[in-house]
């Protein structure tokens, strides 16, 4: 996917919080996440990489708000956005 493709589906879900998203990939397994608008959010989209927290640390991350906890991916790599249902 490209740039503008990301940012419209998270533009459009800007309003409903941070959702948790199904993020399906080209040539990997699907992975549930987090987008984090961070520091270096406009520096990252610029070169279409995203930052994400996978589901099993999101409530970690919630709580410290600790990088750490996210991982960077290319959006090259993506092939569809969805929300997660509850």
């Amino acid at each position: 996917m490209n740039v503008e493709e990301i940012e419209k589906f998270l533009d459009k879900q800007e309003n409903t919080g941070d959702k948790k998203v199904k993020i399906d990939f080209k040539k990997r397994d699907s992975i549930y996440g987090v987008f984090v608008k961070g520091k270096d959010y406009g520096d990252l989209k610029e070169k279409n990489f995203w930052r994400v927290v996978t589901l099993p640390n999101v409530d970690a991350w919630r709580k410290s708000n600790d990088l750490n906890f996210a991982k960077i991916f290319s959006g090259s790599e993506f092939s569809r956005l969805t929300l997660k249902d509850k």
